[in-house]
């Protein structure tokens, strides 16, 4: 358990065993250690293992760290996209833990982060078919009928492009701190070059990422669960596709890039994205042939949220060290925002 998370266990036990009547035992309690802001703990019963997800203590965004908005999307969805975890229980009754926060079932599966596993074994033609399989997974979802899943409420999607980068801009504002520079160059070009949107809406998850699957342990091309839909959203799916990969570091990407690699993309085998955007052009028939806009924003949207994270470390609201250097990450990646958008000799594709 990291400083300063601890929850009131005792509490919450018994919360649980009056909405989920069949749990039994005391449970044995830990913490994920991923994740840089929703906070996400395990309960072990003796009968059934459960994940408790709350947003983060300190200062956050009116509209980020939404447990309904995580736990309402799985739970529509898991009936026509399997690829999510069991949701059992959400609540905004604040005096048990502190906050809102949702119980799902733990999914029992194999995680990677920045490299395959060695017993895999993965040829580099295994390492493309399982590549392959995890970008059409995301396509996969962007083709879903979410009016016919129930989510034809779930946000406004017209206009989500216009939204996205003045509220990224806006919050990027409300986080500033005296050693990170202000960037009102990218703000500015994001605001002058958003394009016309494709007129195809669907679901957005917002951070998808190999990091943030949950494989079978038998067959690692196969997905059990995606998870981490904190950021989950319905609007322009190419939106959804520069955030994908603004975290897709290839080898040759410039060093401060790839301070944030987070999963195995430069394996031998992996498609680069000029090949993912073929790919998901083939797929779906949008368009991915000018994607300068759509990755700008991605990096500059993971550079808002590092700095979100990083004020609440500034101002004392967060111990968690892992946040010390993010301010520096910020500045790296508005600066690679500044070259990608005056062209300076980086390739998209």
């Amino acid at each position: 358990m990291r400083e300063g998370e601890d929850l009131d266990w005792l509490a919450l036990d018994r919360y649980l065993k009056l909405v989920i009547p069949h749990l039994r035992g005391k449970p044995e309690i830990s913490q994920f250690a991923g994740g840089n802001s929703n906070l996400t703990y395990r309960l072990e019963y003796s009968n059934d293992d459960l994940v408790v997800r709350r947003p983060p203590f300190g200062t956050k965004a009116k509209s980020a760290h939404s447990m309904i908005r995580e736990y309402r999307i799985m739970s529509e969805l898991k009936p026509v996209y399997p690829a999510v975890p069991d949701t059992l229980h959400y609540t905004d009754d604040e005096s048990i833990i502190g906050s809102e926060f949702y119980v799902m079932r733990k999914v029992e599966g194999q995680l990677i982060k920045e490299t395959l596993p060695a017993e895999w074994n993965f040829t580099a033609k295994d390492t493309r078919r399982f590549c392959i399989g995890f970008w059409e997974k995301l396509i996969e979802l962007h083709q879903v009928d979410y009016v016919a899943a129930g989510l034809g409420d779930f946000g406004e999607p017209e206009g989500y492009v216009t939204r996205q980068i003045l509220g990224w801009n806006r919050r990027f504002e409300r986080v500033l701190t005296p050693d990170v520079d202000d960037f009102g160059e990218v703000r500015s070009w994001l605001e002058a070059n958003i394009p016309n949107e494709t007129g195809r809406h669907s679901i957005l998850h917002g951070d998808y990422r190999i990091d943030n699957v949950v494989l079978d342990t038998e067959d690692p091309s196969h997905i059990l669960a995606i998870l981490d839909w904190e950021i989950c959203a319905v609007g322009d799916p190419l939106m959804d596709l520069g955030n994908s990969l603004a975290y897709w570091i290839e080898a040759g990407d410039p060093e401060e890039v790839r301070q944030i690699v987070t999963q195995p993309s430069t394996a031998p085998g992996m498609l680069t994205r000029s090949e993912i955007l073929d790919l998901y052009q083939d797929k779906t028939g949008l368009d991915t042939s000018d994607f300068t806009f759509y990755m700008v924003y991605g990096y500059w949207r993971i550079a808002v949220i590092l700095q979100q994270i990083y004020y609440r470390y500034f101002h004392g609201q967060t111990r968690d060290e892992r946040f010390r250097n993010f301010g520096m990450v910020t500045q790296h990646l508005g600066r690679h925002c500044l070259r990608l958008s005056d062209n300076q000799g980086f390739s998209i594709r």
